[in-house]
């Protein structure tokens, strides 16, 4: 006897349709969720939790792939999420990829309040101003999440955080430090350095250079980097508020460097320091 074929949620399901709508800010807004695509996402999204509230609320999954990724499913069963098997054409019309990978979740937001994450005296942030690409805005937070760093703030003027382009370049680092959105970035300045946060700017026109900071020994303390929009940089505006401006130095032929690029080697350049033997880090392990 052939095996049953098991049931698939319908296209015209009210289930769906709320899941497509997600690919359109307005909406996500609204129902205070996202879409997680891929498995490296919703592995990410079914271990994450708000205190009790697990993050992952539906996965939509093609029989495939949930016999290909049988543990995330399982995970996700477990964190209380609804499981739907879908066809192919299903998962398509929901994933916002040319090529989905098969498993489609629906999350809670999960964005942090900003005195939330002043009042936990961070060590290392980056403070995204008047970013507008997705991806740019997913990469720097991976790249934040790669150097250790504590916390990530989305300005009032950059990208949504949810927006799907950004959730797949954090590749799952969405899920594993705090982010604040919508802050304004003299709030967000003046805060962290109420806190004891030396504020760096990013700027490839920057009076000083990243290397020598480092070899004045300057870059162990508590830093939040600010970085601009792609096209223009930083604006005077904000240049001035920071407590330096500066750039990371061009050894070879190049240009200039795109923005997650400059952001790696800047939060990365402090994850060093803040090692090392006179850095903030080391200090707080050997207590």
């Amino acid at each position: 006897m052939a095996p049953a074929t098991p049931d698939l949620i319908s296209p015209r399901s009210p289930r769906v349709s709320a899941a497509r709508r997600l690919a359109k800010r307005n909406f996500r807004g609204k129902e205070r969720l996202f879409l997680a695509e891929g498995p490296q996402a919703v592995r990410e999204a079914a271990a994450h939790r708000a205190g009790d509230t697990p993050t992952l609320v539906e996965l939509f999954a093609t029989v495939e792939a949930a016999e290909r990724y049988a543990d995330i499913v399982g995970s996700a069963r477990v964190a209380g999420a609804r499981i739907h098997l879908a066809a192919d054409d299903v998962i398509a019309d929901i994933s916002t990829t040319v090529t989905p990978q098969g498993l489609v979740g629906v999350c809670r937001f999960l964005d942090t309040l900003f005195e939330d994450i002043v009042a936990a005296r961070p060590k290392l942030v980056a403070v995204l101003a008047h970013v507008r690409d997705p991806g740019n805005a997913g990469t720097v937070l991976r790249c934040a999440d790669a150097a250790g760093a504590e916390a990530v703030v989305l300005t009032d003027a950059s990208v949504d955080l949810y927006n799907p382009k950004a959730v797949r370049a954090s590749v799952g680092s969405l899920f594993h430090l705090p982010v604040a959105v919508g802050v304004p970035v003299e709030r967000a300045v003046a805060a962290l350095r109420d806190a004891g946060v030396r504020i760096l700017a990013a700027d490839g026109a920057g009076e000083h250079d990243l290397d020598d900071e480092l070899d004045h020994g300057t870059m162990g303390g508590p830093t939040a980097w600010v970085f601009g929009n792609e096209a223009w940089g930083l604006p005077e505006e904000i240049r001035t508020l920071a407590d330096a401006v500066v750039r990371v130095p061009i050894h070879g032929k190049a240009e200039s460097l795109n923005l997650a690029t400059a952001a790696a080697v800047c939060l990365y350049a402090s994850a060093r320091a803040q090692r090392g033997s006179g850095g903030c880090r080391s200090a707080t392990r050997n207590q």
